[in-house]
């Protein structure tokens, strides 16, 4: 039986738990906050910097030695055709990756330091992995300083995300939706396809659009393998020319990227470069903005029309 002791001390006991938790969502609250409003702040002042360089010939014009008639044509179009590249090689290597070794693996050592390795590649520095793939793609694979280069390079880096990702993605399904699925005599792979795999895609695009965000502002590792600082072409169209060019030509093509005219740009000491690489910047941010914000969207969507 409870004496009027234990239970004052079990009141305040109760009151001082109350108010460490306000405590600490206060103290959570006020570091998201600072963080938030230095994002907003820098994006402001890259806005108010590079707001009048934002229009339609901005966009559809190549880059130039004067600042007026400079755009990021062959910048945008090469990130464009880089991310295709990375998201064709990443995503399946990655998913199935993730469902093999959640899925079907053995739990014994080996899964256990690959699963290690893998958590920890997705915290190594980029430059490293520019490294290896001007050592591996570069030279060794004679692929060159091409879009096929940068757009492996990418997926290499975003490949332990993706896996990452995928796997916190799949242990979410209650296993009971396995077991009954076993139980009316389903195989594995049907268990896998039918079952675990569309309940989890929300997070898995979420992870795989995360990734592919972070990929978009990578600068140290395309510039590692040969990207080019200044270009005015872009890459041949399929079947376009004399002779006409092949269905993959492209993939050879050299290239830039967005985070690299802007680092251009910056490094020039004309003030009208400067509002060039601001308005970049603002591009930048916007892609990858609406990148997280889809992924958000297709994340609520997916799992709202779920039914469990």
């Amino acid at each position: 039986m409870a004496t009027p002791q234990n239970s004052k001390k079990l009141r305040s006991l109760i009151r001082r738990l109350k108010f460490n938790d306000y405590v600490f969502s206060l103290v959570g609250l006020v570091c998201m906050m600072l963080g938030v409003i230095t994002l907003l702040a820098l994006f402001t002042n890259l806005l108010i910097d590079g707001m009048e360089r934002l229009n339609y010939d901005f966009f559809t014009s190549f880059p130039s030695r004067r600042a007026a008639q400079a755009g990021i044509l062959s910048a945008w179009v090469g990130t464009t055709l880089v991310m295709l590249v990375t998201a064709i090689v990443a995503i399946p290597l990655g998913v199935a990756a993730a469902v093999y070794l959640e899925e079907y693996a053995p739990k014994n050592l080996l899964t256990a330091i690959i699963e290690i390795n893998v958590s920890n590649l997705a915290g190594v520095p980029s430059i490293v992995y520019g490294l290896l793939a001007l050592g591996l793609f570069v030279y060794q694979m004679d692929l060159g300083q091409s879009i096929l280069s940068a757009g492996l390079t990418l997926a290499l880096l975003i490949l332990p995300i993706v896996i990452v990702a995928t796997r916190e993605s799949l242990r979410t399904i209650p296993r009971e939706i396995r077991e009954a699925a076993y139980a009316l005599g389903a195989s594995r792979w049907q268990v896998v396809s039918d079952h675990v795999i569309p309940y989890a895609k929300g997070g898995i695009l979420t992870g795989v659009i995360i990734g592919l965000a972070r990929a978009i502002g990578e600068t140290a590792p395309i510039i590692t393998i040969g990207a080019l600082t200044f270009i005015a072409f872009l890459p041949p169209a399929p079947f376009s020319g004399d002779p006409p060019a092949g269905l993959f030509d492209w993939l050879q093509a050299p290239f830039t990227v967005l985070p690299i005219q802007m680092f251009n740009w910056v490094s020039r000491p004309e003030e009208a470069f400067l509002i060039n690489a601001a308005a970049t910047g603002v591009v930048i941010i916007v892609g990858t903005l609406a990148m997280n914000a889809l992924a958000i969207w297709l994340r609520y969507r997916i799992r709202k029309n779920i039914k469990w």
